[in-house]
């Protein structure tokens, strides 16, 4: 049965090494004929979490930016990609503040099905902390299941992941679904 995915790239840099993951994941999904929406995170107006817990009342942010359409794709969403750069050994700040304003609705995010996606320069386990922190945010979503991660290692500078063996593992990631 075809499955909604969202994909959200939080690269700051439109095909930078994980947004081209992003694209080779895409690529897969819609060949085994699911439906795929791509968000770029950097470019959506997203401000950062107040702590304010207005939304706990409401179930709605008091802040009028894009983050409630992005939620409603969230909890609409069967299946989620999150992917990101790694900087400093953990996810960038254009995903870690998506999720937090996930707060008003995270509840409603639930039984979906996740993939990770990681590039850094760095080998594999210097990506351990991003996925750890990524794993974080579904360890709090009722019924979550990480299905995939994707290493792009040794991935610094724009294009470094052409030929990387990520890029195929990214296709069949993607296929799986």
């Amino acid at each position: 049965m075809p499955q909604n995915v969202l994909v959200l790239s939080a690269s700051p840099r439109i095909g930078g090494n994980s947004d081209t993951l992003c694209d080779q994941f895409i690529k897969g999904a819609e060949a085994s004929g699911n439906t795929v929406e791509k968000i770029y995170v950097h470019n959506q107006a997203i401000g950062y979490c107040m702590a304010c817990y207005a939304c706990k009342k409401t179930g709605a942010c008091i802040q009028k930016d894009d983050m409630a359409a992005i939620l409603a794709k969230l909890v609409a969403a069967d299946v989620i990609v999150l992917a990101t750069p790694v900087y400093f050994y953990t996810m960038d700040g254009q995903l870690k503040t998506l999720i937090d304003r996930t707060l008003p609705r995270y509840t409603e995010i639930r039984d979906k099905e996740f993939y990770f996606i990681a590039t850094a320069a760095d080998e594999k386990a210097a990506m351990e902390r991003t996925m750890d922190g990524l794993r974080g945010f579904t360890d709090c979503l009722p019924g979550a299941k990480v299905r995939g991660l994707i290493y792009g290692a040794g991935a610094w500078q724009k294009g470094d992941i052409q030929g990387n063996k990520a890029m195929e593992e990214a296709v069949n990631k993607g296929m799986g679904i």
